[in-house]
């Protein structure tokens, strides 16, 4: 019978601990810069609101925010980056290439990852409100007036000549496969009549 020497058995216990205890601190890490970025992002944000000027969160930073967009049924608001490519998805909803920035008027739309930052555009309803503060403070305030399913591939996602605020998530939100075609849009108009809180 072939006996396994003891060394053996402590230098596989240890090789697993290590390994479990490196494979864990991967994982918190990634908790740990997503909830440090949204953290400098905020920063950012405010010194944004003061100046008058976009920051970077971080000097390396491709991305920065320009707006921030809430809804009811989110606890903290939504910081808009500035560009849908690059890192700006990746830290938060971002405008649409070809946008106007949010001062601007017209047509704002704003893309978002379905399974994290926009996961919550499933909650709106038409007639719901919307809040979206640019980047000099001011409060631009819209109504859902549409949610649709639009097949990216076959139809236009965005309205032409419209004043108002378009937002953008893959669909449908539990998808195993992500990138498919389809995308939940949901369009809101501008909405004079609301006076809310404004949003800090």
């Amino acid at each position: 019978m072939l006996r396994i020497r003891p060394w053996i058995y402590r230098l596989t216990f240890w090789l697993l601990l290590l390994s479990a205890v490196a494979l864990g601190a991967q994982a918190s890490s990634i908790y740990l810069k997503a909830w440090l970025a949204q953290a400098l992002i905020a920063n950012a944000w405010q010194q944004s609101l003061t100046s008058g000027q976009p920051v970077k969160p971080w000097p390396w930073a491709d991305t920065w925010p320009v707006a921030a967009i809430h809804w009811s049924a989110l606890a903290e608001p939504l910081y808009v980056m500035n560009a849908a490519g690059g890192e700006g998805l990746a830290f938060g909803p971002a405008l649409v290439e070809g946008s106007p920035q949010p001062e601007q008027g017209g047509d704002i739309v704003i893309g978002g990852h379905r399974d994290t930052h926009f996961r919550g555009l499933q909650t709106l309803k038409t007639e719901d409100r919307i809040e979206l503060t640019d980047q000099r403070g001011r409060h631009h305030r819209y109504r859902v007036s549409r949610i649709h399913i639009v097949d990216s591939g076959k139809d236009p996602l965005i309205p032409a000549n419209r004043n108002g605020l378009t937002l953008i998530t893959c669909y449908p939100f539990e998808a195993l496969i992500p990138g498919g075609p389809l995308r939940y849009v949901v369009e809101a108009e501008p909405d004079e009549n609301w006076w809310a809180i404004p949003v800090h």
